[in-house]
């Protein structure tokens, strides 16, 4: 059988300096052509922007970056603050944090090979850290896990949501769904004589389709969703869908979703309602 995968749009306007150079650009179609998510395309066609930028500043061409410049870019980058919300709701700017410098050095990483292979530049600058101590040095965080006052905080917000949030609140936790597969889930791939939910490998990060259950609990707050489902719309597709008057019967977009599931941090007690 055919390996299927979904080739996304490279939405060139957002990635001015990409967009113009032809060896940047045709690395980025290189890059969605291979089949990768949309977001991680997203990621690095601006990450990839922004060196460019400072390529241009500093009046640096391809073939003459080293390692020292690689230096002093991550130097430049981790000097900006980018804006933040804490989980008090409360605004604030901190650097960027180490996942994303280090996203920012594969992005520089995965170019410079393909310069190279195009015989643009006769080396990786980075290629020789490998395996040694590179110029970010990883850290390695646990995860947050909620106190068991806080889980009762959250149980006592989800409660006041609409039983469409409630629905993808349990699945996402039943499944450890991302929001981007939460809300591209469809009708079709809801099994609800076995409680199992059918995650497809083109809404995946690493493109592997997979099959999960999901509990008892969750099956009665889905039956019970279906039949409010049917008054926004008859048509099978997308599962979750806005009830908002500007976008009623469409699917509701992971923006849409982040804005719904902020409030339920145990540190807040509004309702963002969508």
């Amino acid at each position: 059988m055919a390996l299927e995968f979904s080739i996304c749009e490279v939405r060139w306007e957002r990635y001015r300096r990409v967009s113009e150079n032809p060896h940047t650009r045709e690395w980025l179609k290189f890059q969605a052509a291979r089949g990768l998510a949309a977001n991680t395309i997203e990621a690095y066609g601006r990450d990839l922007d922004r060196y460019l930028g400072f390529l241009e500043t500093e009046n640096i061409p391809f073939h003459s970056v080293i390692r020292p410049t690689i230096g002093a870019y991550i130097r430049s980058i981790t000097q900006l603050e980018v804006p933040r919300v804490s989980r008090k709701g409360m605004e604030a700017r901190s650097a960027l944090a180490n996942a994303t410098l280090q996203q920012h050095l594969t992005v520089v990483r995965l170019f410079h090979d393909f310069l190279v292979e195009e015989r643009v530049c006769a080396r990786n600058p980075l290629r020789p850290l490998i395996g040694g101590r590179g110029l970010i040095q990883r850290h390695h965080r646990l995860p947050w896990i909620p106190s068991e006052e806080e889980w009762q905080n959250i149980l006592q917000v989800c409660k006041q949501e609409p039983l469409r949030n409630r629905v993808m609140l349990a699945m996402s936790y039943d499944a450890a769904l991302r929001r981007e597969e939460i809300c591209s889930l469809e009708v079709a791939d809801i099994d609800p004589a076995h409680r199992l939910l059918r995650i497809r490998l083109e809404v995946t990060k690493n493109r592997r389709e997979r099959v999960v259950p999901y509990s008892l609990a969750t099956s009665e707050l889905f039956s019970r969703y279906l039949q409010m489902r049917r008054e926004l719309s008859r048509e099978r597709g997308p599962l979750f869908l806005s009830e908002s008057c500007r976008n009623y019967g469409k699917p509701i977009s992971i923006w849409t979703w982040s804005k719904t599931i902020f409030p339920a941090s145990p540190r807040t007690h509004c309702v963002i309602c969508v």
